[in-house]
Formats: C-alpha cells, structure tokens, sequence
C-alpha cells in the first residue's frame, strides 16, 4: 500500500509539475521568445505584460479617449483605435502589440494587405475568438472547404437579379421612415431626432423583410438579444483573450449562453416554418431564406447541403451584419452632410434630376455618380468595420519580414483609409471627387478595403451598396437635414462604428 501511495503521489506530482511548466510556457516563456525574435527583425512596440499582455493599457486609452468628444472633422483614429494609433505613430507601421499572450503585429502597407487577404489567403485564417464567432458565426469565420461549400450556396442569393427583386422590400422599409418623419416634421417643418436608433430600425426592417419577409417588429427580439451580445462582449473584451475564460461559469458567460439558446430557437422556429411551407408545395419567397433554402436543396442533390444549425448561423450573420453595417454606412453619411450643405444640395440635385418624385427604380440607381462618390468617401472615412485580424499557425515570409508561427496580424483599416502616404495631403479631409474614377484611381495605390478584399471579400457589398443609395435617395427626396447644436462627435469602436453619444439631426421638411 505504501509503494502505491508513493507512486500515487509521485504521477501527482508529475502531472502538477508538467501543467504548471505548460502554464509558465504558455504565459512566459513563448511571448518573451517572440518578443526577442520579433526585435531582431527591428518590430517593437510596448513591452509584453504577464497574461494581460497590453489589453489593460488599451482599455486605459479607450476609456480616455472616450471620456471626451473630438472636434468636428475627419480625424477620429485617435479616438476609435487608440492603442493603435500610438503604437504605430512610436514604434513605427510594422510594430506590434500583445492581446492577451498572443503579438499582434500591425499591417499598413496595402500590398502585404492584399497579400494576405487574397494572394496568400490559405495561408492566413481568420482571427478566431469564441465570444465574437457565437455573434458573428457562419460564412465568416469557416475555413477552407466548409467556407467555400457555403460560399457556393449563398452566392446565388446575392445576384444582381435577385438583388432586383428585393427592391419592394427596401422601398416598403424606406416609406414607413419617411411616412414617420412626416409626421413628425408636420406641425412645425422641422424636428429634431437622434438618428441613429432611426437607421437602425430602418435597416432592421429591410433586413427582416429581404431576409426573412417579416417585418422588424417581428424580428425584434432577435435584434434586440444580438446587440445585448455585442455590449456584452464589448464591456469585458479584456478577458475574451485569457485562455480558457469563455468556459468560466462568469455572469457574463452564461447571460452570453442564455442569449444564443434564445436566438437559436427563434432563429430555427422560422427556418423550419418556412421548411414547411416548401414541402407543402408554396411558392419560394424572394428573400434570403428563401433564396438560400431552395439553393440548399439544389446543393444537396448534387454536393450534400448544410445542415439547419448552419443554416441557422447564416441566418443570425443575416441579421447582425445585414442590419449593423448598413445602419452605420447611412448614418455617417446623414451625419456628413449635414456637415458639408454643398455636397447634401448636390447629391439631392443628382437625384431628383434622376428620379424626380418617383420611388428609385433599380437600373436608374446606376446612373448615380454623385451618390456612390460620397457613400465611397463616407465608407472611407468612417468605416463600418474599421479593424481585420488573420492568424497562421505556419512559418510565413511577408514581405521581406519571417513570422513565426502563431502571431496575430492586424490590419487597420481606418488607419488605411486616412493615411496621407496614400490619399495624400488632405486625407482627413471629406472630398468625395476622390472617387470621381472609381475606387480603383482614388488613391495613389489600393488602399480601399471597407468590404475586405479578395475572395472573402463580404458577399453583401451590392445589398449594403444598393439598400444605402435606396434609403439616401428617398431621404434627400423628402428632407434637408442639419446637425442640431444638441451634437457631440463622437465616433467609437463597438464591433463596428457607432455615434457615443447619439446622432442628433434637425430635419427640415421639403
């Protein structure tokens, strides 16, 4: 029995002294390793931090740069990427910083962007972090042959054709807000609103009615649980990085679980409702479920189709995405040209040239030039997505620099999009001719990357491109809008770009 006990008591032992060398590995040992061999290639920036890594010093900026409006201009990267923006402007564009135990290495040069986001995509995968990937699941965060099966059956829905037959859906959702607004204005001509709860529901209820036909009363529980989500993951990003956190029975674990069980039986008590309906012989609906169900079915006679779960996902990336960057691209732009009166008169000149009174037709919105440019400028300036992060678990060359395996990269889109190496000298400032060529001649190289690039590139730019020049067009028909002396400026990163303090507009009825 002794001999027993001791063994017993020397595997204990043993086991105690492996896991704990694993943890001094994990959380020591392997950052001060790459720190070194990172200085060596001439990449700095601020020292790793035991576990944290440099999460604290950026929640410290971020409350900073938060506790206080900017100046109304253009500048905001300051405000919106502050660890960011200070890193790189002291240790240079290539520099890094720590999430967590993990470096995270800046990427600025547009030609290593590309690289990574297309020529060399199979090397680089999609950052993936387990309380974003519950918000934001499906099509954007799979991998290899799973992302291009799902790719291949929801392209479809996105064609151009069926894009046309959704315009109903963006001009019914467009009538109620206007139909609101004129209410609101009539007694006085003019109203005061805060904005950016009225883009959400508006892009709300087009994305409930092109998604899933229903309209955004219907599915606003859903939305309501997704940005519950978001605020959640936001409010204690700093410990989503320490391994092992998301399995801790935290408040905000399980209120995070609590949320997706809720979605879920939401999200599949309407797909299988409209399963139903296809077997009892309906017609297909033109929206996006219905468009993905009947491509699902084609999928599975000849490939082997996704499952309800995955269709499920797709359907919650569906309303997060669908709603959230559209609402964010229209608001900026509301906000925008209300600072700049010259580019509001003309663009509302363009289309009532095109238009006149008469709701936007879908081959009429082509013949738009000056309302592309400034919704191009916009996205530019205020990008909706405004960070992208890849990982390898591989050896890479990029550029003439060697990373190990495991590094995060980073690429700051915002800081892209106003950097004057690129856009030149008046970078910050709003110049919608830019664009008067094409995205391609707007800068002096690509550094254009509001809706990714390459072959993962968002599969929803046309639907997010032409729901905006929709809704804008309708608005400019009906209202001349102002910022009310009620406006703070205040652009901040929450998952996507959002007005701090709201967006308050003065409404002037036409």
């Amino acid at each position: 029995m002794r001999d027993l006990a001791f063994i017993f008591a020397i595997v204990v032992i043993f086991i105690l002294v492996v896991s704990c060398w694993k943890v001094l590995y994990l959380i020591w040992w392997r950052p001060m390793k790459l720190e070194k061999y990172l200085k060596k290639q001439g990449i700095k920036g601020p020292p790793y931090r035991l576990l944290y890594g440099n999460l604290k010093e950026e929640r410290k900026m971020k409350e900073e740069a938060q506790s206080k409006p900017i100046s109304l201009s253009h500048n905001i990267t300051q405000r919106v990427v502050p660890l960011t923006d200070h890193t790189m402007k002291k240790y240079g564009k290539m520099s890094v910083v720590w999430y967590g135990v993990t470096p995270t290495l800046h990427i600025m040069d547009p030609e290593q962007v590309k690289d990574i986001l297309s020529n060399k995509i199979e090397q680089f995968q999609k950052l993936h972090n387990p309380f974003t990937e519950q918000l934001l699941p499906g099509l954007a965060n799979y991998e290899g042959e799973k992302w291009a099966k799902h790719r291949r059956i929801i392209t479809p829905a996105f064609h151009l054709e069926k894009l046309k037959r959704m315009l109903p859906a963006f001009l019914a959702g467009c009538n109620e807000l206007i139909r609101k607004w004129d209410q609101l204005v009539e007694p006085e001509g003019s109203c005061e609103l805060d904005m950016w709860p009225e883009v959400q529901n508006l892009t709300g209820d087009i994305i409930s009615r092109t998604a899933f036909g229903t309209s955004y009363e219907e599915g606003m529980r859903i939305f309501q649980l997704l940005n519950e989500h978001a605020k959640i993951i936001i409010q204690d990003l700093i410990y989503t990085f320490i391994p092992g956190y998301r399995l801790l029975p935290t408040k905000m674990n399980k209120r995070i679980k609590e949320i997706n069980r809720e979605v879920e039986a939401l999200l599949r008590g309407i797909i299988k409702q409209r399963e139903l309906s296809i077997k009892l012989g309906e017609a297909t609906k033109d929206d996006l479920l219905g468009l993905l169900l009947e491509s699902n079915f084609k999928e599975i006679q000849e490939h082997g189709a996704m499952s309800n779960e995955e269709l499920m996902e797709e359907c919650k990336l569906f309303y997060f995405a669908g709603q959230e960057t559209t609402a964010n691209l229209l608001l900026w732009t509301i906000v925008v040209l209300s600072m700049h009166q010259v580019w509001q008169k003309r663009a509302r000149e363009e289309v009532l040239e095109i238009f006149g009174e008469n709701k936007p037709d879908f081959d009429q919105l082509n013949r738009l030039k000056i309302v592309p440019m400034i919704l191009y400028e916009v996205l530019r300036l205020y990008p909706p997505v405004f960070l992208s992060a890849r990982c390898s678990d591989k050896k890479i060359k990029l550029g003439k620099t060697c990373l190990p395996p495991g590094i995060q990269l980073l690429i700051p889109i915002i800081s892209i999009h106003h950097s004057r190496e690129f856009w030149g000298e008046d970078a910050e400032e709003f110049k919608p001719e830019r664009f008067y060529e094409g995205v391609s001649k707007a800068a002096k190289t690509q550094a254009f990357f509001p809706f990714g690039w390459g072959p993962r590139i968002c599969i929803g730019q046309n639907f997010a491109m032409a729901e905006a020049k929709v809704a804008l067009a309708m608005i400019l028909q009906h209202f001349s809008f102002e910022l009310s002396p009620s406006y703070t400026h205040a652009p901040m990163g929450v998952i996507t770009l959002q007005p701090q303090y709201g967006a308050q507009i003065i409404l002037h009825k036409l």
